[in-house]
Parts: structure tokens; sequence; C-alpha cells
């Protein structure tokens, strides 16, 4: 019970209670006092508001249901413009029935007792859109296409999803829409095609079925090629008849070539110590020379989703962009079709050719996007090798809740579980739910904290130690995605650790090791990885001490690396004015 006094300052008397909890309900007393005289006393009570966004929605296509975690909540209504349903409070459940399919409904909880009605909190959900029926298609374009139809389920929807047999999925436009015609076909073929139904976020039951193109053009292009043929043969025999001279030529012989470096040969382990001594010699200069070779490789390469006007201000650095070829997509929203785009790309492993995803570190405008990433590939580990501020920089941003409070960032709720800080990194355990499916997933977050920007760690053994715990952590888990990786641009110190990883296996297992190759394997698919020649030369420094673990090697100044990295002036610009938008 806490008594407070609160002074007259006119008509109309507030006061403010706080480190109350949610949804409970509160009594208060108002006593009047003058000069010394209480009065009587008014009694009366409140409730606490609670978070609709942290209750577990259940949708189907004529439901909504959820399990209530406050016992205050008396009932609930559910409106969406033309249809309103009131339920009430069954032990601790609340179910909205008979639902119109793909609606959009306003879910509001209220606290009900005394005459006194109080509102606790609001949702809104979308119902699952129908599912259609009777699809069928049809012959077009002589085979190179064909058309799709089905007829008009009782609901709503806003577009439809067409998923056709080695094509990308469509999404194809309009409220109630019946029909589309799919190109870009071979005629005489099957394609399994599955159709859905989209309203809003929700998606309804996939209809798959089989469609034919048209095999006429076929036929008659077989016998046409069957005639060319023949008169090829014909032409053939009658060159042969007049100059047979042609015919006895000597044929070209062809000679495959082959990489005479020894560079991107595997050393083996007994050999190890040799090589590395040799390429430190006159001041490691036989590391610097093999690691300026890296300078090209991969910059041919496309990078055109990144260069995207409405993409410019996703990236971090002007000059750290991911290649087409291996970036990683993500899900379109609201038909916008940048927002597939992130800074990150899929990266080769011991054996595995997407084992990890390295990704910039998210901006104040791409943290949703990141989580949206570790949730669409199924992530079960996150390894951050910077700090989010170094030498009163901001290098990444915080992406996960400050203390235990859950976080909403788009449709994913992120609650750390476990948080548990060593002397050169932090361990920790969130668990992300999204808010579509109420689905829950566990995520490990490695953060090494001990790693200075475009430099190294001051010795080896704690990051063999840290790469100790990542490797066990992802061998623990079956059936999951890729492991991310990420520093502050994604390539200097995250691809350094990802080659740590990758060599400390192949030592393991092929008791020898290829450093060179596997950094030019990773610069194909990401632009600067192991971005200074310091890091280059650190992870001989790894193997060296992994061979002779008890050996103290000195470690001497070693070369800053040429590859600058541009810092994006327009998105550092535009995030600290959303830095400043979010503390006003």
């Amino acid at each position: 019970m806490e008594n407070k006094d609160i002074p007259n300052a006119g008509e109309t008397v507030t006061h403010q209670v706080s480190t109350l909890k949610p949804g409970k309900r509160y009594a208060f007393t108002l006593f009047t006092v003058f000069e010394g005289i209480k009065s009587s006393g008014k009694s009366d009570f409140t409730v606490t508001k609670i978070f609709c966004s942290a209750l577990s929605w259940e949708v189907t296509s004529s439901s909504i249901q959820t399990v209530l975690l406050s016992e205050i909540v008396s009932n609930g209504e559910a409106n969406n413009g033309s249809q309103t349903q009131v339920v009430s409070n069954n032990n601790g459940n609340l179910s909205f029935t008979l639902l119109y399919p793909g609606a959009e409904y306003t879910l509001t909880l209220w606290f009900e007792k005394d005459s006194k009605k109080l509102p606790l909190c609001e949702q809104v959900e979308t119902v699952v859109p129908p599912a259609l029926i009777r699809p069928r298609c049809d012959y077009l374009s002589s085979g190179y296409a064909f058309s799709l139809a089905w007829d008009v389920p009782e609901g709503i929807w806003t577009s439809v999803e067409v998923n056709v047999t080695g094509k990308s999925p469509q999404r194809v436009e309009g409220e109630w829409v019946r029909k589309v015609d799919i190109d870009g076909v071979q005629p005489a073929q099957t394609y399994r095609v599955s159709l859905a139904s989209i309203s809003g976020r929700r998606i309804s039951k996939a209809v798959s079925f089989s469609c034919s193109t048209d095999p006429r053009g076929v036929i008659a292009g077989s016998v046409m090629a069957v005639l060319l043929l023949c008169l090829l043969v014909c032409l053939a025999f009658f060159i042969w008849l007049r100059k047979p001279e042609i015919f006895s030529r000597p044929k070209l012989l062809f000679v495959e070539s082959k990489l005479t470096s020894n560079k991107f040969k595997a050393i083996p382990t007994g050999k190890f110590s040799d090589h590395y001594h040799t390429m430190s010699a006159d001041t490691n200069r036989g590391f610097s020379e093999e690691y300026e070779d890296f300078v090209p490789v991969g910059t041919e390469q496309t990078q055109k989703a990144a260069i995207l006007e409405e993409n410019k201000n996703k990236n971090r650095f002007t000059n750290v962009l991911p290649y087409d070829w291996c970036r990683v997509k993500l899900t379109i929203l609201n038909h916008n079709m940048s927002s597939d785009y992130i800074n990150a790309n899929y990266m080769p492993g011991y054996g595995n050719s997407r084992q990890y995803i390295a990704a910039q570190g998210p901006l104040p405008t791409t943290v949703d996007d990141f989580w949206r990433m570790i949730w669409e590939q199924r992530v079960k580990g996150v390894v951050m090798v910077t700090n989010c501020t170094e030498g009163g920089r901001t290098k990444c941003e915080q992406y996960w809740p400050l203390d235990y409070t859950p976080c909403l960032y788009g449709d994913l709720l992120v609650t750390v579980r476990s948080e548990k800080r060593e002397t050169n990194w932090t361990l920790r355990e969130f668990v992300v739910k999204s808010r579509d499916t109420s689905e829950e997933r566990p995520v490990k977050h490695f953060h090494f904290t001990a790693w200075p920007d475009h430099g190294v760690p001051e010795g080896t053994e704690a990051l063999i130690q840290f790469r100790g715990l990542v490797r066990q952590h992802i061998e623990s888990q079956e059936n999951s995605g890729p492991t991310v990786v990420h520093c502050s641009a994604g390539v200097g110190r995250t691809g350094t650790i990802i080659a740590l990883d990758v060599m400390l296996q192949q030592l393991e297992r092929e008791k020898a090791v290829g450093i060179a190759a596997f950094v030019h394997k990773m610069r194909l698919s990401r632009p600067l990885m192991v971005q200074t020649e310091s890091q280059y030369v650190f992870l001989h420094q790894c193997i060296m001490d992994s061979l002779e673990p008890k050996e103290k090697m000195i470690q001497e100044a070693l070369y800053e690396n040429s590859d600058l990295i541009y810092a994006n002036a327009t998105a550092l610009r535009e995030n600290k004015t959303f830095v400043r938008m979010e503390n006003m």
C-alpha cells in the first residue's frame, strides 16, 4: 500500500503512478485534506493495460483465437466494419468464430465489472483468405504460354500467388482476380502449378494441379528438323564427292590449362611451419605478395541490386556491396520489389556451399530486415565480431532488446532469454516469435568483444576458443539454416572468422590447410573478404598456434590493408536523422 500527498494545482488534479505491472487491477482511495482535516475518502479502482502483440494469436480462415496471459480480461470484441462479435473470457481463452475469410478485424480486449468498462489493448489481425476453387488451364501461344483460371470462393483477397515449376513465384494483383496468363514455358511440357490467395500478410492453403502446354508446334517442328537433317546429310555427301580432302585435315588438339601456382594447393601440416617462416621472411614479404593477388578477385561480377536508387541507403559502405549471383534475397513485402534486398551474401564452408551468411552490421533502418533474414533463412546462430560502438563511432546498430523486455522488429517478437558475459565474448540466447504463425525459435548469439576494426586480436588463443564454441553449436543443430556472421562491413573480421572455422575443419580432417585457396573462394562470393593483410597473416598464425599450442609466437606489427572501405555518407546521414527522431 502506498500513501501519496498530491498538492492542489487547480480545478483538475492529475497524478501518475509508475512501476505498476501490466494487466493488473489496482484499488485506490482519494481523500481531501484541509487544514489537517481529512475527508472520509472516495474509493475506486482501475486496471493497467496489456500488450496485445505479446499474445499468441492463432488465425484460420474463419476464426481467431488466443490464450490470455492476464486474468482481468472480461471479454473481447472483433470488428471488421460490417460485422461485430463479442465473446467472453472462457477459462483464459478467447475464440472468435464464423469470421469472414480474408477480412481485417480490429480486436479489442476489455475489462468489465460493476458497470465499468475499460479497454485493455487493441490488435489488428487479418483472417486467412479462402482457398481458390475449380482451378483449370488452357493452351496459349502455340505452347509457349498457357492460361490459368479459377472460380471465386466466398471471402476477400487482394492478390493471388502463382507458383509454376521452374519459374519464380508470381503475384497477380487485384481484388477478386480470376485469371492469369503464364509465359516463358516450352511446348509439349507438363508443369506443376499451385495457386494461393493473399489478404494482407495472410496466405491461403495452396491448391496444386498439373498443366500441359500445346504440343502441336513441337510436332510440326520435329518434322521440319528431320527434313533439315536430311538436307544437311545430302549437302555433306555432295561436298565429300567434290572435295574429299576437307575431311582428311588433322584435328586440333585442345590442352586443358592447369593452375601452376602453389598457393592454391593445400599445405600438409608437416610442411606448414616451414611455409609460414618462408612467407614471413623479409618483413612478411611472401604474405604481402600473395595477398596482393586477391585484389582483383571477383570484382568483375555484377552488383545491380545493391546500386538501385531505392537500395543505396541500405548499404553501410559504398564499396562493400553484395554480388547479385549469391546475395540473400528476402521475401517481397507489399508488392515492393526492392524489399527483397539486404546487404548479405551466402558464403561457402567446408563441404557446404551455403554454410554461412556474411552480412554487414545492421543500420537503424535495416534492423527489421536483418531479423526477417534470420527468420526466413531458419538461422539458429549469429556470430557478431564487432562492438556496437568503437572509437566513438557507431559500427553496428544494437539489434536486440536492451533488457529482458520483449521487443518487436517488424512482425518478429524478440526476447532475451539469457546473457553470459566473459572476458573476450558474450553469449546470449534469444527467442524469436512470429506474429503471423505464433511459431517460436531459439537463436544463439555469439558476440566476440575483443577484436579491433581493421586489425586483429592481441593473441590467437581467445579467438580459437571462441570459434570452438561456434563450431560446437553448428554441429549440434539439425536441419538448421546458414550461420549468420557479421562485423561492421561484413568483410574483414567476418571473413577472418569464417576462414578460421573452415581451415580448422580442413586441418582436422585432411591434415592440410589451403588458406589462399579459401580466401580466393570467399572473394568470389563477397568483396574484400579478409580485408587487411594483417588479418591474412593472423589466419596463418592461428594455424601455427593450433599445430604448436605450447609455443607463444611473438606478434610483430602487421600491415594495414590498402583496401579502404568508404562509408556511405547518405545512409549514415539518414540514419542519424532516424536516431534523432527516435530520441525525440
